[in-house]
This record gives structure tokens, sequence and C-alpha cells, in this order.
């Protein structure tokens, strides 16, 4: 990936500080952070010591590192309880955690980096990490992680491998989120279709679930859903890559990041499975809320991210079960993203605050049994190995998921081709308004625009 020029950041370094986050002023929480330990304080030298000892050589002060996050809810809770765990177990570093507003963070990250105010540690999702490399806002890792301790070994390599861009570590997994399936077991027993096990009683191909839906269908109440899921956007597109990856489709792009690059007949075939869900009846039309649909009992099956996990577990009375989406074509394949952490480009680059930084984030993933508490998959195998994870009910049903997301390649335009063109499009075959065919001709066209930009 070639980054743009950099200069930029150089440039607004030496800006008065009464420019510095001009586009944050609406977040006070933002504010204070990016006016904190971001170079305002005498800089601690490294340290080679193990352990985290990144004091500064004779003055025994830790090193104070601001961290911004984009989490709310159960994650938020979650992130802050790593935070303080970690702060009570390394008294040589204290992290402080600044939590942004989701719909503002990138701005406002990339924005306060710009000024030279960003912070020293940040949350970048794996689909976002190319564009915040090309805007020269992420740096590289893999000197400081060495001498972190970091070992790039003990990750998960499929959530590693797409973090590595030209080669080069810029990001620290933490989990994947991926799209998986859930299930009502009071439905699936009504219908007969569950398993001693607990686990539905489904053939693994694209006929077989055909077939099991067709049986909730008909044996389960005229108002019951056999399969919730959105009308239109996030989820029907993500069932689109997954079994597109599931097909052997390539990504949208070439691998110079170039070209459009659809596997049409695969793309069709992926788009005509999933119209026929619709039209056929199995996911009901014109679903206000088809998250209520399955919490309230009345949707026997629905797919979406592992998020879910947290809010089903906590919904009396519904008796659910989790597991990765059925393999319908030739391979196991499914969408899904990741939390990185990642170290923004800050005034002085100070190695005692980086070492410190890569320390942190490296036990963020070696704690992953915290984090995993709102459903995420941790980014370390060997958490998964951990009693504390394996009490938890249903993570285990879909940790082996992590090393079958399909990633996207490493292109700037990821998300402005999924928004931009893929939605828009794909919701007119889902409406039955568009034929796969020329959906895909229309993505292609589409996806090659938003390339040339």
């Amino acid at each position: 990936m070639k980054k743009r020029n950099t200069g930029f950041l150089a440039l607004a370094f030496m800006l008065s500080s009464s420019l510095v986050l001009g586009a944050c002023g609406s977040n006070n929480n933002a504010g204070g952070a990016a006016n904190g330990n971001t170079g305002s304080s005498p800089a601690p030298s490294a340290d080679n010591s193990t352990g985290g000892n990144t004091k500064t050589e004779g003055s025994g002060e830790a090193v104070n590192l601001s961290f911004w996050t984009l989490f709310d809810g159960g994650d938020g809770d979650n992130m802050q309880k790593l935070v303080d765990e970690f702060n009570k177990s390394h008294p040589d570093i204290k992290v402080k955690n600044t939590k942004l507003v989701w719909a503002e963070y990138y701005t406002k990250l990339i924005t306060a980096v710009g000024n030279g105010n960003g912070p020293d540690i940040g949350i970048s999702h794996t689909s976002r990490l190319p564009d915040l490399i090309n805007q020269g806002v992420v740096t590289g890792l893999d000197t400081v992680a060495g001498e972190a301790g970091v070992d790039w070994a003990t990750f998960n390599q499929n959530l590693l491998d797409a973090t590595v861009v030209d080669g080069k570590h810029y990001a620290v997994p933490i989990d994947t989120h991926p799209f998986i399936m859930y299930y009502n077991k009071k439905l699936l027993k009504e219908a007969g279709l569950l398993g001693d096990d607990g686990k539905p009683v489904l053939e693994q191909s694209a006929d077989g679930f055909l077939a099991f839906l067709k049986t909730l269908k008909e044996k389960l109440p005229a108002k019951t859903t056999p399969f919730a899921l959105s009308n239109s956007n996030d989820d029907p597109y993500r069932l689109w890559w997954a079994l597109y990856s599931q097909l052997g489709g390539n990504d949208l792009v070439s691998d110079d990041l170039k070209k459009a690059e659809i596997d049409k007949a695969k793309g069709i075939q992926a788009a005509e499975y999933i119209q026929k869900l619709f039209t056929e009846g199995y996911i009901k039309k014109n679903d206000p809320d088809f998250y209520k649909n399955f919490q309230s009992g009345t949707a026997a099956t629905m797919m979406t991210g592992v998020w879910a996990t947290g809010t089903w577990e906590t919904t009396k009375g519904l008796e659910f079960g989790a597991m990765p989406i059925p393999k319908l074509f030739g391979q196991e394949a499914t969408w899904g993203d990741s939390h990185t952490i990642i170290l923004p480009l800050t005034k002085s680059e100070d190695p005692a605050k980086r070492k410190a930084a890569l320390i942190f984030a490296d036990y963020v993933a070696e704690n992953g049994q915290i984090w995993a508490k709102a459903g995420h998959i941790p980014s370390k195998p060997s958490v998964l190995e951990k009693q504390e994870y394996k009490d938890m009910p249903y993570r285990s049903d879909y940790a082996a998921v992590a090393s079958t997301v399909k990633f996207n390649k490493p292109s700037t335009k990821t998300w402005q081709i999924r928004d931009n063109v893929s939605f828009k499009i794909l919701n007119e075959v889902w409406a039955n308004k568009m034929k796969p065919a020329e959906a895909m001709d229309k993505m292609e066209a589409g996806v090659q625009k938003e390339l040339d930009k």
C-alpha cells in the first residue's frame, strides 16, 4: 500500500494550541484526553527490564498513557475493567480510558492526530486500518513489539494476517466479531429439529438449509418466523459475503487494489440463494425489528454478529443456542471484522510510552476472557483454554469461527464500497426489484467508480 504524503501531520503539529481539536469540541471527554498525556510532561526514557517497568529513570514516576475507545454498553464496561485491572497489576504504567461516541470516533481520531494531539493508544477496526495507515495516522509496531515482548505467534493467524499491510504489523488484534447463527431451542424442539445434544438437526448444504427452513415454516405457527434477518443493509450483505466466500469468490478488488474484480458467477449464485429465502417466505418481509423478533421468541433462527450473545443471555425465558453459520457451499467461511489496538502518530514518539502501550495491548489480548463477555472471540487461542472462558456458555460453540472469517483485502475504500455500492445494489435484490446478474454488473461498475476516486 502506498501511503499518502504525511507532511500535513508535521505541519499540523506546528499549529497553535488554540486550534487543537476544533472538530472535537462537542465532546468534553475527548477534549480532555487530547490535551492530556501526549507530550505535555517530560518524556520518560525506555527501560530494558521486563514486566512493564517503564518508569522514567531516577524519577519513580509512572508512564501515563491516553487511550481513546469507541465502546459503549457492555463493551465499554468490559474495556474499562481491563484498563482497571491492568493499572492495578502494572503500577509503572497508568492508562486513562476516554470513551468517544462511535459515530464520531474516526473523524475525531484523524483530526486530533493531524493537529498533534492524538492519544497514545487507539482502537481501529481491521477494516478501517488501511485507511488510517494511508492517512499517516497509524504507526508501525514491529520494532516496539519486540521491545515490549509481544509474540505475534500467540495470536490467531487469520486475525493477525488481516492487520499486516505490506509485510508490516500495524495493530494488535484483540478479537473478531463474526457473523454467526442463533436458534431458539424451544421452537426447534417443537418442529422436531433439535437433537439430543441441544443442537439443530440440520444438513450442512444449500439444499439442507432450505429443507430445514421449510420444515420450520410448515410445523410452527404461522406467526413464527423461520429465519429472522434484516431486509436491508448490514446483515443480508454479511450473509451474501459469507456465501460468496464459501463458494470461493475472490475479493471485490484486485491484488493491486486498483480494479474491481468480482467473481460474478459466484456473486450471482450467492445472491440468488438469499433472494429465494425472501421470496419463499422464510424471512419475514418488512420486519421492523428482526432482533426483537428473535428476542421475543417468535423467530426460530437468526443470523447476526456475535455481539448479540450478551443480549440474548440476559433475556428472561429465551432458550437459545449459538453456532457458526451453516456451510452451505464448498468451504467454511463467514463475514467478520476485528477490534484492534493501534499506536497513533504522536508529537514525541516517546519510546517508553510506545513500549508501555504495547505491553498494555498485549495484556488486553492475553485477558480476552474478560472481553469475551460481550460475545467477541478472543484473538489469542490460549484464552480459549482458560477455565474462565470455558465456563461462559455459548462462546466455545462458535470460537472456531475466528479461523474462517474472510477479511477484505487492505483497501482504503472498503467501507465506501460497502456503504455506497454493495448495500444499495443488493438491497434491490432482496426486495426482488433487481435480478442478481444485473446486480453484479452494477456492483462491478460501482466498485470501480469508488476505486477511481
